[in-house]
């Protein structure tokens, strides 16, 4: 093995989705993940803090970076709501793009560890949060910011489990907008 190889932190969440799908979360250690990713455990330990933290890292912080981000740049005019699909849909497409299989892997290891699934909810609720957070600095009042960014955490677990499901062919951003029509359809009647 080579001293250095790119994307230890790639590797690293492989090995790790990879161990815990075949044997649990609970059965596996740091130790078991690094060798299999071919790195040190240090090596591990300097890019995650936990053994959990390899399925809550970059791509979910990036995830609510990114919907924040979008939500701001939306145009001026744009309902809250509007605004929040347009940050989830783009922060899909960024973030989450050719990511489904270890996305559903990811999931149903999340749904087999209560440990893993307060970790989840904190994350949704970090999500939430920066949701709500660039509608008020978009002038939306707090109690509209929350509302709309409450649906657009719902709209965002229901098309995220659709795309996990075995055989789901449409991408998120597209799921995305259906898990909105669909609210629509529900608040509308």
């Amino acid at each position: 093995m080579p001293r250095w190889e790119p994307n230890a932190a790639g590797r690293l969440q492989q090995a790790a989705i990879d161990l815990f799908t075949a044997q649990g979360y609970e059965r596996t250690t740091v130790a078991e993940i690094a060798a299999r990713a071919g790195v040190t455990e240090r090596t591990f330990f300097n890019h995650f803090s936990h053994k959990r933290d390899v399925l809550f890292g970059p791509n979910s912080d990036r995830l609510t970076r990114v919907t924040a981000r979008e939500i701001a740049a939306s145009p001026a005019g744009t309902t809250p709501l509007t605004a929040v699909l347009h940050g989830l849909r783009a922060a899909a497409g960024e973030v989450l793009d050719g990511l489904q299989e270890p996305a559903a892997r990811r999931r149903g290891i999340i749904e087999a560890t209560p440990e893993l699934q307060e970790r989840e909810e904190s994350k949704r609720a970090a999500l939430a949060a920066a949701m709500a957070g660039a509608l008020r600095d978009r002038g939306v009042d707090d109690t509209t910011a929350r509302l709309a960014a409450g649906i657009g955490l719902l709209v965002h677990q229901t098309a995220e489990h659709r795309w996990t499901e075995p055989g789901a062919p449409d991408s998120l951003p597209t799921l995305l907008t259906e898990a909105m029509t669909a609210l629509r359809t529900i608040i509308d009647t």
